[in-house]
């Protein structure tokens, strides 16, 4: 089952954390914004508020919360009621797909690349943006998650344990950038964002469909 329960009671709580946080959350889109290409068809998978998928000018989201949805139609994205394991579109529909911070929310995170993979007209690429398991910020994660209404449930990843379940998908030609190199409570300013992985705390990787 998605694990969708905290973000249904407390959707506005998790909206708010976005205006609290400006930098991060900048940081994190531009580092996105740097790996979109030019023009084309975007999903994002796990929209949730659209906070993402609005300002990159994605038209389309899924997403399984009916208050994460509710919001993001306020910024003009049409949703789908919809699990990332399965997606109710036919193949090769989107030339991107995008998925910030939700393989950590999935049941099942080589199905949904595999979904993504399916609707994705070739040479279409996915988009994914996760904290590093391995870093810093990953490891503060998993430390406080036990106390975190959001990320309690998460299953957080590595570098190397989501490149292998692209490939594993069938994507090839991987590219990743990082950001937020600071502990995440000093960040004032937006981070910059650089190419490679083991430094930042946000990664974002994308990788082509043959």
């Amino acid at each position: 089952m998605p694990k969708i329960k905290s973000f249904e009671e407390y959707f506005k709580e998790y909206e708010a954390w976005f205006d609290k946080n400006p930098s991060i959350y900048q940081s994190e889109l531009e580092a996105l914004r740097s790996q979109l290409p030019e023009g084309g068809t975007g999903l994002e998978i796990g929209v949730g508020s659209g906070r993402f998928a609005g300002p990159l000018g994605i038209k389309t989201g899924v997403d399984p919360s009916a208050g994460m949805r509710t919001l993001a139609e306020t910024r003009g994205i049409k949703t789908v009621n919809a699990k990332a394991e399965e997606l109710p579109f036919d193949d090769a529909s989107f030339d991107y797909v995008m998925m910030v911070t939700t393989i950590c929310f999935l049941d099942d995170v080589m199905a949904s690349f595999r979904e993504a993979y399916r609707v994705l007209r070739a040479p279409g690429v996915l988009i994914v943006g996760f904290i590093d398991k391995d870093s810093f910020l990953g490891k503060q994660y998993q430390d406080k998650k036990s106390g975190n209404k959001f990320y309690q449930c998460a299953t957080f990843y590595s570098v190397r344990e989501v490149l292998q379940l692209t490939q594993e998908a069938g994507f090839k030609r991987l590219n990743f950038v990082q950001t937020l190199f600071a502990d995440i409570h000093s960040i004032k300013t937006i981070q910059p964002f650089k190419k490679g992985y083991g430094q930042g705390g946000f990664v974002v990787i994308k990788a082509q469909k043959n």
